[in-house]
């Protein structure tokens, strides 16, 4: 697993970006007091459930690879010439 160069920013933007679409859905409403590893977790297992992305083998799957595999999901949703793409 190759990590993004701004793999952090990614994450943060995919969490934002998954709470929306889930939020639209109408299957989630994050509360303030959910942590980061709670919505890395369900908008992963979310994006899966619809196909949107693969899922991990379920040996594999930790808040690492999650966090990597939202990251990498974000970052083909964003413009070539994005920032964070840089």
């Amino acid at each position: 697993m190759k990590k993004l160069k701004h793999e952090k920013e990614l994450v943060k933007e995919a969490i934002r970006a998954g709470t929306e679409y889930g939020e639209k859905r109408g299957v989630v409403q994050f509360e303030e007091t959910d942590s980061a590893a709670e919505k890395i977790e369900y908008i992963y297992r979310l994006l899966v459930h619809d196909k949107v992305i693969a899922p991990l083998p379920e040996h594999e799957v930790s808040q690492q690879t999650m966090r990597h595999r939202l990251a990498m999901w974000h970052a083909r949703q964003l413009p070539k010439d994005h920032p964070l793409l840089k």
